[in-house]
């Protein structure tokens, strides 16, 4: 396989992966009896005691996932350990080396692959009630060799901010508001004055692949058996994304003194970003006097797209407590939960029976959750991390460089691992 700068990359990755895994560090008593290979979970339902490892985003989620699961043991006659992991991917790994990994967890989507392929995760989604009703773009992210594998906690999605100060100042109106690619290049070249740039993006595969969904592209086919970046879709997604940093209507954040387009946008340093419904958190905390508003994406030539990122609950291929874990999923994913999660850290639902009433509870966020039904998740072939590390070093030089030829060193890089 030949590689540009990914080489390297992956021999780290690797090495890295095995260090983690000899290490020492916390250890998890969850059994090593292997569930039935018929799909039917092992274990008890009732006088378990189930550990479990969330990767949290602060006091909130940590103490609404307690608080849910501390529920469901004392109507289920069981005892649950929810543990904050201070490093999940560490502690995944060395649990699964040792044998004693917790019996459920969060699995971030784009390792869930890697854990799947390895044996590590237990594939119970089959069992749960309405897995029908979990977003399919969200179920297909979680599905390896043709198995969904675990329930999808909740996902966030990629929108447009649009500063409404700058907005108006550039004698824009609700009108202008873009719907197609031509738009939003007509209204980031108005709001561009000599202080501050139209929109601020970021020069990664989590930003600007968002272009290639609306073109009608994306780096992977469906079900990420192939890599298809090297196609005229994308070629006329990242070449439009090139005009508009060569008309300087678009800018990356870094140029604008800026960690992330949330910043820039807060700073006023750029009048619209296309960050996720986390910005949300930073504009109140950060920026709180900026007017702004949230729409969906411009379509493409392709139709709507976004970007999709979002957890799945993982459960241990080794754990002697699968069927209490399943029953406990089940019960941390119910719509009326789902809300409640919602309410208390921000995250969007993972079900679409749950999306009205998520709108109606929080109207400002119907752009983000719309993405659900469009968006496209992560790359998830196993082996496929340092891949995309090398995609994103060749992004950031976008602005000078061949867009075919980005995407053809994708597509040779990724040709070993996608589909294998």
């Amino acid at each position: 396989m030949k590689m540009t700068r990914g080489s390297a990359a992956l021999t780290a990755l690797t090495a890295l992966t095995l260090a983690a895994a000899a290490c020492g560090g916390d250890s998890f008593d969850s059994g090593t009896t292997d569930g039935d290979a018929s799909g039917s979970a092992a274990g008890d339902t009732t006088g378990v005691a189930l550990t479990v490892l969330i990767a949290s985003s602060g006091d909130a989620e940590t103490a609404a996932v307690t608080e849910a699961a501390t529920a469901w043991a004392e109507e289920t006659g069981n005892t649950v350990d929810v543990q904050p992991a201070q490093d999940i991917q560490q502690q995944l790994a060395q649990g699964f080396a040792g044998g004693n990994a917790p019996d459920l967890f969060y699995v971030e989507a784009g390792r869930f692959a890697d854990y799947a392929q390895a044996g590590n995760l237990y594939p119970y989604a089959e069992q749960l009630t309405d897995n029908d009703d979990f977003y399919e773009s969200l179920r297909t992210t979680f599905t390896y060799d043709g198995e969904q594998y675990c329930a999808p906690k909740d996902f966030s999605t990629l929108a447009l901010q649009i500063n409404n100060t700058a907005w108006e100042a550039a004698g824009l109106t609700d009108d202008d508001v873009p719907t197609t690619w031509d738009e939003l290049a007509t209204v980031a070249e108005a709001l561009t004055t000599g202080e501050q740039v139209g929109l601020a993006v970021a020069p990664t595969r989590d930003r600007l692949g968002a272009f290639l969904v609306q073109a009608g592209g994306y780096w992977v086919n469906e079900d990420a058996t192939e890599a298809t970046a090297d196609s005229a879709e994308n070629v006329e997604a990242l070449t439009y994304v090139q005009s508009l940093l060569a008309a300087g209507s678009a800018a990356y954040p870094a140029d604008l003194d800026a960690g992330w387009g949330g910043e820039a946008f807060g700073t006023g340093r750029a009048a619209m970003a296309m960050e996720g419904n986390w910005i949300r958190g930073a504009m109140t905390n950060d920026y709180p006097d900026v007017d702004y508003q949230v729409v969906e994406f411009p379509e493409g030539p392709g139709g709507p797209g976004t970007l999709l990122f979002t957890q799945c609950w993982g459960i241990s291929a080794d754990s002697e407590n699968q069927a209490a874990a399943v029953s406990l999923v089940d019960y941390l994913t119910t719509p009326e939960q789902q809300l409640a999660n919602a309410e208390a850290f921000g995250v969007m639902p993972s079900r679409e029976s749950v999306e009205a009433d998520y709108i109606e509870a929080f109207p400002d966020d119907a752009p983000f959750i719309a993405g659900g039904e469009y968006g496209r998740g992560p790359v998830t072939a196993p082996g496929i991390e340092a891949v995309m590390v090398d995609l994103d070093a060749q992004l950031e030089q976008l602005g000078s460089g061949d867009p075919a030829q980005i995407l053809q060193s994708f597509d040779s890089n990724a040709s070993g691992i996608v589909g294998q």
